[in-house]
């Protein structure tokens, strides 16, 4: 049974430890500290995910601007980390669906997310070129992605720029 929950100030150090084990790195539990001090932070999506009272998975949606003819706020999706015990369970999937749900609610627009197109394309991200949106970053075209939700118009486009708490991963 997983549950999942908005993070709290005592869950912290386990996020931590949960991005460092998931990544083999530090880069992003620092990610995860540098938002939180930012005013690119949402406390309701910070969540965890719990199995039998013990976080093992953490994932993040902070707003990033998409610039074009005007700069708007959109959710970026970083990081997910899973513990890699208790990787491939579902528990990934289990927060990702929970974010986006929350994103809906909260009339957000568009998520953003760098990352495996044959995991996220299974919940409707799709190559940001679809949508004349440009990756910061020089990858290929099918691991940049967006997922538009209900609040999504054709006015976003443009250019993704990350606020500098993502420079240093």
């Amino acid at each position: 049974m997983i549950n999942i929950r908005c993070e709290t100030l005592p869950d912290y150090t386990v996020i931590a430890e949960v991005n460092t084990l998931a990544f083999g790195q530090e880069n992003e539990a620092k990610l995860v500290d540098e938002i939180r001090g930012s005013d690119r932070y949402i406390p309701e999506l910070s969540l965890v995910a719990e199995v039998e009272n013990v976080i093992v998975g953490h994932i993040l949606f902070s707003y990033i601007d998409l610039v074009g003819e005007e700069t708007l706020q959109l959710l970026g999706l970083a990081p997910l980390a899973v513990h890699p015990q208790f990787q491939r369970q579902g528990i990934g999937n289990a927060l990702i669906k929970a974010g986006l749900e929350i994103a809906e609610v909260k009339k957000e627009a568009i998520v953003i997310v760098l990352g495996h197109p044959h995991f996220y394309t299974r919940f409707g991200f799709q190559s940001s070129v679809v949508y004349e949106i440009e990756s910061p970053f020089p990858v290929p075209e099918d691991v940049f992605m967006v997922k538009p939700l209900q609040s999504y118009q054709k006015r976003y486009k443009g250019k993704v720029v990350y606020p500098p708490a993502f420079h240093e991963v």
